[in-house]
């Protein structure tokens, strides 16, 4: 299951956008480290294509994909050193997929801002240092245990070290480890879990005017390393109360495009680069996520072990040209229905039937 960590400073409506994404009921209260043990909800990905996808194969079940939002404990300055809640705030965030940075763009007095006022570019970079200081001090004790065996000539100690010397340079700079230009191969040699190179995306906690979400997203696009998504928090969270009908009314009255949890969750894909395919085998029609570029043979294994152990071979149609069939046989007879191998990669939309021996 995909997990997404919801990080930021207290006080920038986390567990609101916690609630408003997982319809939830994390404590949502106005002073810092509300949120003390992480909140944790399992959340189905909406998908429309998936009723469509069981319609088709007469299917009464049908099973998203998930998604696991983590509120964690807010972070303040000095976090990386173990001040505030950093210690418990820094072990959450090594455990989640991806980064979800609530920035507050929202003018409230009566919910005080622990710097005082409202800047969002000045919160991102309290919270992206904190992450690089605490990434170079996890560089400089993993360079202390391998000191040794550096010394002894050790092979693999030496290319470990060499990464590691470029890591900590990288992070002394104030950058984050995402930003390496040998990134991949650096964090493959250094034996250390990256609190940086982790994919971000940043979510503004805003107003309601349409204008002011527009406006901040601007104010940040292109200067962080992520999407960046808006989002009236509180509004969001009072429509996710709702039964669906009435939330999409006042949506609506309220110009509100689609629902909260749509938008962050396909920022989320884009960030971790994530494609769905579908199955509709047996009783139960499926979404599956994978990485972009996965091969067939290993995203089958997703969907059973014995599947990529016994692969022969696959059946695969786009959705919207087995949407436009409208059967699968009507699809095989159209053509649109194309015999995969193993090393075919896996694209947004597929729709794919395994053929695999035990």
């Amino acid at each position: 299951m995909l997990r997404v960590g919801i990080v930021g400073l207290p006080n920038v409506g986390k567990s609101t956008v916690f609630n408003a994404l997982s319809r939830g009921h994390a404590k949502v209260s106005d002073y810092p480290f509300c949120t003390i043990e992480p909140n944790r909800a399992a959340v189905p990905v909406p998908d429309p294509r998936l009723a469509r996808v069981a319609e088709i194969f007469g299917q009464a079940q049908a099973t998203p994909a998930t998604i696991e939002f983590v509120d964690i404990a807010g972070l303040v300055r000095g976090a990386s050193h173990g001040e505030g809640l950093g210690n418990q705030f820094l072990a959450a965030i090594r455990e989640v997929d991806a980064v979800l940075h609530v920035v507050r763009a929202f003018p409230n007095p009566q919910v005080p801002h622990v710097e005082g006022d409202i800047n969002p570019w000045r919160d991102i970079e309290i919270v992206e240092l904190e992450l690089i200081l605490a990434d170079l001090a996890s560089v400089q004790r993993r360079q202390e245990r391998i000191a040794a065996a550096v010394k002894g000539h050790s092979p693999e100690a030496e290319r470990e070290a060499e990464a590691l010397t470029s890591l900590a340079a990288h992070l002394d700079g104030q950058h984050r480890a995402r930003t390496l230009p040998e990134r991949e191969a650096a964090v493959a040699a250094a034996q250390v879990h990256l609190l940086t190179d982790k994919p971000q995306v940043f979510l503004l906690n805003a107003g309601e005017s349409k204008r002011e979400m527009e406006g901040a997203v601007a104010e940040l696009k292109g200067r962080v390393d992520g999407p960046v998504v808006a989002l009236p928090g509180r509004l969001e969270a009072d429509l996710a109360d709702l039964d669906e009908g009435d939330r999409a009314v006042f949506a609506d009255e309220l110009e509100v495009s689609g629902s909260g949890l749509e938008r962050v969750i396909q920022a989320c894909y884009q960030a971790l680069d994530l494609v769905t395919f579908f199955t509709g085998v047996g009783a139960e029609a499926r979404a599956w996520t994978v990485s972009k570029g996965t091969p067939l043979s290993a995203a089958a294994g997703r969907i059973h072990t014995d599947m990529e152990r016994g692969f022969i071979r696959a059946e695969v149609v786009d959705f919207v040209s087995l949407d436009h069939a409208g059967s699968w046989q009507q699809a095989h007879r159209t053509g649109v229905v194309r015999a995969e191998g193993r090393d075919y990669q896996v694209r947004e939309g597929d729709v794919i039937l395994v053929r695999f021996h035990v």
